[in-house]
């Protein structure tokens, strides 16, 4: 079958669109005018040699960097077929059966589906799958690249992990279609609000000072901390938008994406990874879908996951944003990964963390209306964490944990949710609020302690109902923290500044024996005394305001098992 693609006069094809990216130079303007590639099959055989050299270090099909750029794809179509002697014209989209894909669940697809997305990519095209397919990703490390609009709609995926040449190499990977450049940043201070700088585009922007290191972390994970980094987005006024973290007198790597103006949108697909049977390690898993494109929605993906056995190498996340701006996940289901324990850094046995959400140094990651089923199955691991982000809210969701693992700064914000048994976990700064959520949590919030429960701001919760431990028999604790001062974490570490308590009911029916009332705050010393100074202090909360908290048991809440810390904090306590 011929594929001759028209070009509308009033749209002339511009940057990589008049390029043939696989054979290497510009197209005439008459040879734009009359035909991108005849005819698909003859472009697959012509250039399979040319895709399979590309990226050779990963195997990854992509095209070859440009300094042009694709603003929004130009409206490309072709002949339907004459019917009562006229032409009718529809929108163009590129099937993974056009470059051979089988779909039938049993032959690996995979070269084929990188062969379409690097047509598609080449030409401005959304790929377009049958939704009867089921396409079988086997061990390969291949990589398809995704810079154009995907509508996987009800196609199944079938990723085998149980072999993989490259454990690391994400199957997919939505990237934009921008290179990076290095910005001249000599030295930042926190919460600077202007660089002196004037750039082309709006663009994400990335920093390190590899000589300074922050969380250091501490218990049977321990280390020698991170590179003090930070992500903001700088305006083309050389504004920035997102808060700067740490003050920064030299910084040893910058590097700017320009973010991309139109939002690419990938909807559908029914996935399902085939564990991977690797020796029970932190050596975590990526055969799912990166995502480093600013200006991303995900909508309406599914992930199961099967064929888990008594053994097994963690995942990072299936959908891993990660250095980009403005990602959101919506009307998706995920799932929890089996939990599968190794020997930590401290020589202790430890359980390993598995994701199925994932997102590091990323600005303003939106998760709405997604589900998982089983939250308070505490065989499986909690699925979202994040890691060095700016603002996340996660709305309307039905899931099992949520994590800022190394920090969150701006607005945590968690709306009409319902979070299960690994519950609420918050490290950084900024505002944190919980707005008609359900939790099963042990605690409503934990503070994590391994990086030094510092919330350096403000903690708001209205309208909540917390189970604690999903009914199991404990004495609640509200706010999980603990900083007993002896251990350096790389930054000063914060209770919160101030805490308001609205509207809040705790079902405390399931308590020991000798239950006298829930507290506030978990006792920051961990139950111990400590009579040497402390040489790291934790600093303490300035006020407490709770207005219509009510219990199950119908006792009243108290502020802590240890009073000492809160000497100096404002209490107010209100029906």
């Amino acid at each position: 079958m011929s594929f001759k693609v028209e070009v509308r006069e009033d749209k002339p094809l511009r940057g990589l669109q008049a390029c043939s990216p696989l054979r290497g130079g510009f197209l005439s303007g008459s040879a734009r005018r009359r035909t991108a590639f005849e005819d698909k099959a003859e472009w697959r055989q012509e250039n399979t040699a040319a895709m399979c050299n590309m990226e050779m270090n990963a195997r990854t099909f992509r095209r070859p960097d440009t300094d042009a750029r694709r603003e929004a794809p130009d409206e490309m179509t072709v002949p339907n077929g004459e019917r009562d002697g006229t032409m009718e014209n529809e929108k163009q989209f590129v099937r993974y059966e056009d470059f051979g894909a089988a779909g039938d669940g049993e032959t690996d697809d995979m070269e084929a589906i990188c062969a379409a997305h690097a047509y598609a990519n080449a030409h401005g095209l959304p790929v377009k799958t049958k939704p009867d397919a089921t396409y079988y990703i086997g061990p390969k490390a291949l990589t398809a690249v995704i810079e154009t609009d995907v509508d996987w709609s009800t196609t199944r995926f079938t990723i085998d992990d149980t072999a993989a040449e490259n454990h690391k190499l994400p199957c997919f990977h939505v990237k934009s279609v921008h290179q990076p450049f290095e910005p001249i940043i000599p030295s930042l201070t926190r919460d600077q609000k202007q660089l002196d700088l004037r750039l082309e585009n709006d663009s994400y922007v990335l920093v390190t000072n590899a000589n300074v290191k922050r969380f250091i972390r501490f218990g049977l994970n321990q280390n020698n901390g991170t590179s003090q980094t930070d992500c903001f987005i700088v305006k083309q006024d050389g504004s920035i938008v997102s808060p700067v973290d740490w003050d920064y007198e030299e910084i040893t790597s910058a590097e700017a994406w320009p973010i991309d103006r139109m939002v690419l949108k990938i909807r559908g697909g029914v996935f399902t990874t085939i564990a991977n049977r690797g020796e029970s390690k932190y050596d975590y898993y990526g055969r799912g879908i990166d995502i480093t494109r600013s200006n991303t929605v995900v909508d309406g993906l599914t992930h199961y996951i099967a064929g888990e056995v008594g053994h097994g190498s963690p995942y990072r996340g299936f959908l891993n944003a990660m250095r980009c701006a403005y990602v959101t996940i919506q009307n998706c289901f995920v799932s929890g990964h089996k939990i599968y324990t190794t020997i930590g850094s401290a020589g202790e046995p430890v359980m390993m963390g598995s994701y199925d959400l994932h997102a590091n140094s990323v600005i303003d990651f939106r998760l709405v209306n997604c589900r998982m089923n089983h939250i308070t199955d505490r065989t499986r691991w909690g699925v979202v964490a994040s890691n060095f982000c700016k603002n996340i809210l996660v709305e309307n969701c039905v899931i099992s944990r949520l994590d800022a693992h190394m920090g969150v700064s701006g607005l945590y914000s968690i709306k009409d949710s319902t979070i299960g048994w690994m519950g609420v976990k918050a490290i950084g700064r900024g505002l944190l609020t919980l707005d008609r959520v359900v939790s099963y949590g042990n605690a409503l919030v934990e503070f994590r302690s391994d990086y030094g429960s510092t919330w350096e701001g403000d903690v708001v919760i209205r309208d909540c109902t917390w189970i604690p431990s999903g009914g199991g028999a404990r004495t609640p604790e509200l706010f999980s923290m603990r900083n007993n001062g002896m251990h350096d974490f790389g930054y000063l570490c914060h209770m919160p500044r101030n805490v308001m308590i609205t509207n809040l009911h705790i079902d405390d029916s399931n308590v020991p024996e000798d239950y006298d009332g829930l507290y506030l705050f978990s006792d920051p010393d961990g139950n111990r005394s400590y009579e040497a100074a402390r040489p790291y202090p934790y600093i303490p909360c300035k006020k407490v305001t709770c207005q219509h908290i009510t219990t199950a048991s119908g006792k009243p809440p108290k502020l802590c098992r240890n009073p000492a810390p809160f000497a100096k904090t404002e209490v107010v306590i209100s029906e």
